[in-house]
């Protein structure tokens, strides 16, 4: 008498994808959280002001602290159009190429400068506002845009300076964001797989966080002399303004090839902490989709 075959072991269920707009999201309470810094940043870049302390303070004096938050409307739509678009196009460049959970660096930064080349261009309107929005305010009274918010500055560039407005820096801004995500997410993604490897962390919150750390580090240098001239284009406004050599040029002339690092210390000090929350916070809210699938909310 044979005996009964065993039992067939149940498949193993294929895990869904993350929901893809996760990323903007977590990008999004990241910017708004770390909005002061940025706003200095951009007017340090952009302005006559020379020291992130002073600049913070002769906001504060100006304006007071809501001045602090002078176009966060501009930063929302920012990182609803752009980080959104970088998040997903990194996640689909990964499975394009093959670049799984071990995948070597060159891989993962060939996924971040695709991701980047796309949500740079998409994501530029909303980077005009943005800086728009957040120089404004350091310029002498005649020379300001005086926007209400991000939905009127998007209107008002169409109307009044056309279209192609829209595309102003584009080409330094495509390449801030190849270079961005090349280094930023690559830069998570290789140090969180390295510390994994260690006995020393394990997959969580300290383990996210080093990574973060090490991974804004990295993105601020590289990303800082495109971050300069992007935002000087941007933010100019006479005609013949926004040629990208003609901005080098005379920045070269006045101010000597550091001008590319200009506001490299407020820029650590924001990309640094915002880094760190839109990893954390991201991770955070995976846990989160994984709890609620596993009680049934499919939806997420």
């Amino acid at each position: 008498m044979s005996s009964p075959s065993p039992s067939p072991s149940p498949p193993v269920q294929k895990k869904q994808p993350y929901p893809f707009w996760l990323g903007g999201v977590a990008a999004t309470i990241a910017a708004s959280i770390t909005h002061p810094l940025d706003l200095t940043k951009v007017r340090l870049q952009a302005s006559g002001d020379k020291r992130m302390i002073e600049s913070i303070k002769k906001t504060y004096r100006t304006a007071g602290a809501r001045g602090l938050f002078d176009g966060i409307s501009g930063t929302w739509m920012r990182q609803m159009s752009y980080s959104l678009c970088r998040f997903w196009a990194y996640d689909e460049s990964k499975k394009l190429i093959g670049a799984g959970k071990d995948a070597p660096a060159w891989k993962l930064a060939a996924a971040g400068s695709m991701a980047g080349g796309i949500a740079g261009f998409v994501g530029n309107p909303g980077e005009i506002v943005m800086v728009r929005l957040q120089g404004d305010f350091a310029k002498p009274p005649e020379k300001r845009f005086n926007y209400k918010h991000c939905f009127d500055a998007l209107f008002r560039m169409v109307r009044e300076e056309g279209v192609s407005s829209l595309a102003r820096g584009v080409g330094p801004n495509v390449f801030r964001a190849i270079l961005m995500n090349a280094s930023q997410l690559a830069s998570y993604d290789f140090f969180k797989a390295e510390l994994l490897k260690t006995p020393y962390f394990d997959d969580n919150i300290m383990c996210h966080f080093t990574a973060s750390f090490a991974a804004g580090t990295v993105a601020t240098t590289v990303c800082s002399p495109a971050d300069v001239i992007k935002s000087r284009i941007m933010n100019a406004s006479g005609p013949g303004s926004s040629s990208t050599l003609g901005v080098i040029r005379a920045s070269l002339k006045n101010e000597g090839a550091l001008f590319m690092f200009k506001g490299w210390v407020p820029a650590w000090t924001r990309l640094q902490p915002t880094t760190i929350l839109i990893f954390l916070t991201l991770e955070q809210l995976k846990n989160g989709v994984d709890l609620s699938r596993r009680h049934g909310y499919t939806w997420v």
